[in-house]
């Protein structure tokens, strides 16, 4: 019976983390069958046939067991599809909508309150010749397209199904349990430049219109991600756009060689060209969805926050939308902490790939394969400025008062920089100045009186860089906003849940209302919370004021540069307590008022 028991409890350990390998895989339905009939078979094998044999013949049993595992494990490692455009297995079609290059469908959600068109393309594939060239205009279609499923995301370096998902679950603490619907892996292509599009169901027209850029560093990222859905924003009779651009090496190459073939010498912006390309598809068809051409507002979180100050910037995207909603990043500093490099190093960081690949020109790189093209490593994640899609350095040109946007709402979250630092920054009260001097520069010795490495160092760290990698970039935009006198209003995001709480991007679920994807994180506070925010930016949204009746007011920045709206459990005002961490910034950005 002893020797029973120790090969049960292996047995028990075995089934349960192979289980779990499955599971978090995403492994497909065949595999957890034959998992079921292979250790059932073995157990009896070897509790009937192996019992009084030797050591060698059980421990033989055992490799050809994980041998076994093995190849099921391969077999039905999940495969590569397109996500559908709702969850709905069967979902009914709409009726024909007519955009410039033909006719399409999409489907209706769940209980038809909502259409939703996924995978219209705004340009041609930038395939082939077109990789690293402005985006064309997209070729025109017979028939009726079906727009039931999103595109690929865009070509990305790819992890592990097991480890993206480790990390949403640690981390997150978001993952679909036995959910086989899941049992997939989103595919990806350098043909990724389509829009989707969510808006009320039926014969609607001037509806307003949200623009919504997706974040992931400029180097990673999908439109179809849970918490970019535009479903609730629907049913509030906005119209609301989600699309996919170039990302890392193909988004944001810089050759010279490149802008000379340029009809108008630009080069290391192709990222952001796509995002123009695709904001003036939306001005030109929306009206077709029942879309206000003349009332879009874009906005965007992370990397795409980034991408809404360059859109505030660009001359290309002028007239094309009216107001911004930026969620946890910016350009517009003096020098921008990151997404943002300058000219001549963008220039001089195109020999790596170069030499990754033996390349001599152009061509050479433009005739590998997409696959191999993405491995190349570097900070291909970056705008710059290239006298075309961006002129010159973002702060000038609102010094000048040149941006885009006629209102402005922004903000950051309380956590911003801990997501980024839990894993690889390493923090002691050792090397607490060489951490943050290699950050803050000529101000590390002035907020080094206000900020010691205390007796924790780490989160010492953590509030400084939030402060500086994020919040710094809002306190800045929305002075320029008002020097301007333009309306702008900020928040900071405090609200602590289950899940990632008022870390980077934890506003997301609120701002959009998608808490019903992780359920399991959020109680009736948080659902309170997100229809307040959703009023709020629904407000703005239509009127460029998100105040409206029953909401705490929001007060426009320019009345008190040091007040917030905090949103959290308590909403309203709230004294941002990174004051003294700006203006120790300002010194050392040689900022002037």
């Amino acid at each position: 019976m002893k020797m029973h028991s120790g090969f049960i409890i292996l047995f028990v350990i075995v089934t349960v983390l192979y289980g779990l390998l499955l599971e978090l895989s995403l492994n497909t339905v065949p595999g957890w069958i034959l998992f079921g009939i292979l250790m059932t078979a073995f157990f009896i094998f070897r509790m009937k046939v192996l019992d009084n044999l030797g050591i060698l013949p059980r421990l033989g049993a055992w490799c050809v067991l994980f041998v076994a595992l093995f190849l099921i494990f391969k077999i039905t490692y999940p495969p590569y599809a397109l996500v559908p455009a709702v969850r709905e297995k069967k979902p009914e079609a709409t009726g024909v909508v007519t955009v410039a290059q033909g006719d399409l469908t999409g489907v209706y959600n769940g209980d038809r309150s909502v259409e939703v068109y996924t995978g219209i393309p705004y340009a041609k594939p930038p395939v082939g010749s077109l990789r690293w060239k402005e985006p064309q205009a997209p070729d025109s279609w017979s028939g009726v397209r079906v727009c039931d499923h999103f595109a690929p995301r865009f070509m990305q370096n790819e992890n592990s199904t097991l480890w993206d998902n480790l990390v949403m679950l640690v981390i997150y603490n978001e993952f679909e349990w036995f959910d086989p619907s899941n049992n997939y892996r989103e595919e990806f292509s350098e043909d990724a430049l389509y829009v989707n599009v969510w808006k009320p169901a039926g014969d609607i027209s001037d509806c307003p219109v949200i623009f919504f850029v997706h974040g992931g560093s400029l180097q990673t990222g999908t439109p179809s991600y849970d918490q970019y859905n535009g479903e609730a924003f629907a049913k509030r009779g906005i119209v609301f756009v989600d699309f996919g651009y170039r990302l890392n090496v193909f988004g944001y190459f810089a050759d010279e060689a490149l802008a000379a073939e340029s009809p108008n010498g630009t080069t290391g912006n192709y990222g952001l060209l796509d995002q123009i390309a695709a904001l003036q598809w939306v001005h030109d068809n929306i009206a077709a969805f029942g879309g206000d051409p003349d009332n879009i507002t874009i906005a965007g979180e992370s990397a795409g926050s980034s991408a809404v100050n360059a859109l505030c910037i660009s001359p290309l995207a002028k007239g094309l939308f009216r107001r911004a909603i930026a969620e946890s990043s910016g350009i517009c500093v003096n020098k921008p902490y990151h997404t943002f490099r300058d000219y001549d190093k963008a220039l001089e960081m195109k020999q790596t790939v170069y030499d990754m690949f033996g390349a001599k020109s152009i061509e050479d790189l433009r005739a590998l394969d997409a696959r191999e093209l993405v491995k190349a490593v570097g900070a291909y994640n970056s705008m710059t400025v290239d006298g075309y899609a961006i002129p010159e350095q973002p702060a000038l040109i609102y010094q000048k008062g040149e941006n885009n946007e006629e209102a402005l709402l922004n903000g950051y979250n309380g956590a911003e920089a801990y997501v980024f630092s839990i894993l690889g920054t390493k923090v002691t009260e050792e090397n607490y100045r060489e951490v943050i001097e290699g950050q803050l520069g000529s101000a590390t010795d002035e907020i080094l009186e206000k900020y010691p490495a205390g007796k924790d160092p780490k989160a010492q760290y953590n509030t400084l860089m939030s402060a500086a990698w994020f919040a710094y970039s809002h306190y800045t935009w929305s002075r320029y906003m008002a020097a301007e006198g333009r309306p702008v209003y900020e928040y900071r995001f405090t609200k602590t849940n289950k899940g990632l709480s008022n870390n980077h991007a934890g506003e997301l679920p609120y701002f959009y209302g998608n808490l019903d994807t992780q359920p399991q994180n959020y109680n009736a506070a948080d659902y309170a919370l997100s229809e307040t925010i959703m009023d709020y930016i629904e407000n703005f949204v239509r009127t460029g004021n998100p105040n409206g009746e029953g909401l705490p007011e929001w007060k426009d920045f320019s009345e008190d540069p040091t007040q917030l709206l905090e949103l959290g459990d308590h909403v309203g005002p709230i004294y941002d307590d990174y004051m003294d961490i700006y203006q120790a910034l300002d010194k050392a950005q040689n900022r002037t008022e």
